[in-house]
C-alpha cells in the first residue's frame, strides 16, 4: 500500500492541474511534465507490484532473481553447509523484500515458509518459498548430484 502513495498522488495532481486547470504553488510543473511523470511513476509502480521472486536450482547452484528485473544472487550448492525448510515470521527479518538482519540475508516475497541455508563461510540465507519442502528437496538432490 505504501508503494501506491506516490503514483496516486501524481494521479491526483494530473486530475487537479491538467483536467481541472488548477495550479499548485507558485512554480508549478508544466502539464506535459505532470503527464510524463505520472505515466513514468505508474509504469515503475506496476512493474514493482507485478514482479515476483523466482528461485531456480540448476547447474549446481541456486539462483534467486526478481522476474524480469535482475538476478539477485547465485549461490553455488557446494558452498551450502546445510539447509532446512522452515516457517518464519517476516518481521524477524524486517518485513518482506530483500533484507539483511542479524539473522542473515533474506529474500522474502510473501508468506511465512522458506528454506534456511547455512553456508560454509558462516553466512545464513533465508529464501522465501510457497513450496519450501519442494525447494529443499530440489536443493538436496542437486547437492547430491553435484557431489558425484
Amino acid at each position: 500500500m505504501l508503494l501506491a502513495i506516490l503514483p496516486t498522488g501524481f494521479l491526483f495532481l494530473l486530475i487537479w492541474q491538467v483536467a481541472l486547470g488548477h495550479k499548485i504553488g507558485q512554480t508549478t510543473m508544466t502539464n506535459g511534465s505532470v503527464i510524463g511523470w505520472t505515466i513514468f511513476i505508474w509504469v515503475v509502480y506496476l512493474r514493482l507490484v507485478t514482479s515476483k521472486l523466482v528461485t531456480k536450482v540448476e547447474g549446481g547452484r541456486l539462483s534467486i532473481s526478481l522476474s524480469g528485473l535482475w538476478t539477485l544472487r547465485k549461490i553455488p550448492l557446494a558452498q551450502v553447509k546445510n539447509l532446512e525448510p522452515v516457517t518464519y515470521d517476516p518481521n524477524d527479518y524486517g518485513g518482506y523484500g530483500i533484507r539483511l538482519s542479524t539473522k542473515g540475508r533474506a529474500y522474502i516475497a510473501t508468506g511465512t515458509g522458506g528454506v534456511r541455508l547455512r553456508l560454509e563461510n558462516g553466512g545464513r540465507i533465508l529464501v522465501g518459498s510457497q513450496r519450501p519442502d519442494e525447494l529443499a528437496q530440489a536443493l538436496t538432490a542437486a547437492r547430491r548430484t553435484a557431489a558425484g
